[in-house]
């Protein structure tokens, strides 16, 4: 299965891996920008295939006094803009069957988040638009069970579909990757690990969502070892006053070298298949 709406993406018999990464949430244009040009500016020299990733609202949070956007015009204005200035497709997430058709106006990738996505009105909201749909494999499902959500999405006459792992719920506040699962879900769709939103530890006590950022090369190794098409990083100059999941994001000032590392690891895996 090809995406072939998504001109950097058409091709994923590439030798590489494409790349979702960007920022959580949307804080502002200066920030859009400067995050999108660093990492245009990595995987153009890695030649990785890439799509800048920006939350235009974050309606999933743990307490009613967190961050939870600039305003949604003001935001999906921005994604537009990081989009026209750097020449890449833009992915955001959407929450409501109206949320669908306002954010297809200025993104190329609508993506259901882990929670919603047995939300079967949400889903065909997203295919009926057109636009690719990522669906982020929910932290109670398995994998075989995503086949029935890709199935929501070739139903509706859409075959422009992914999923994305974001790991399992291990206990009340932990989440791990069961790798067994990549090559299931990779016989109905393009597989993305989402290696740092896998790395989350929900549930604090303070509200606030914590992580384990340490460990990013480690999944996100893993995750091309076992044979991904895809990998999602949140990424920000200044993690510990990112407005939305800090404690998991990735320094942009990091980026480079693991990029480096997984284009380098991608090659050795392609030279054993």
């Amino acid at each position: 299965m090809k995406l072939d709406h998504i001109p950097n993406l058409k091709n994923l018999e590439s030798k590489n891996f494409f790349l979702l990464a960007g920022p959580c949430a949307i804080e502002g244009e200066e920030m859009a920008l400067r995050i999108a040009e660093e990492i245009v500016r990595i995987t153009s020299k890695l030649n990785i295939p890439y799509v800048f990733k920006g939350s235009f609202k974050k309606a999933n949070r743990s307490r009613v006094d967190s961050f939870t956007g600039i305003g949604d015009q003001k935001a999906l204005k921005i994604l537009r803009k990081v989009s026209e200035t750097f020449e890449v497709p833009t992915v955001t997430d959407i929450h409501t069957n109206e949320d669908a058709a306002l954010a297809a106006e200025y993104v190329d990738i609508l993506q259901i988040p882990a929670f919603l996505v047995r939300q079967t009105d949400l889903v065909v909201a997203a295919a009926e638009t057109g636009k690719t749909v990522n669906l982020k494999k929910g932290q109670f499902m398995s994998p075989e069970s995503m086949k029935h959500a890709v199935n929501k999405v070739l139903d509706t006459n859409n075959n422009q579909v992914m999923i994305t792992d974001r790991g399992t719920m291990f206990g009340y506040q932990d989440m791990i990757v069961d790798f067994r699962g990549i090559p299931v879900m990779k016989n109905y769709a393009p597989v993305v690990l989402d290696v740092t939103h896998s790395l989350q530890q929900p549930n604090q006590s303070s509200g606030v969502t914590g992580g384990r950022p340490e460990l990013i090369n480690t999944i996100a190794k893993a995750g091309i070892a076992a044979g991904v098409d895809g990998i999602f990083i949140e990424t920000h100059f200044d993690p510990a006053n990112a407005k939305s999941d800090g404690a998991n994001m990735l320094p942009l000032d990091q980026l480079e070298r693991l990029l480096t590392n997984l284009a380098a690891l991608r090659q050795t895996v392609n030279s054993m298949i």
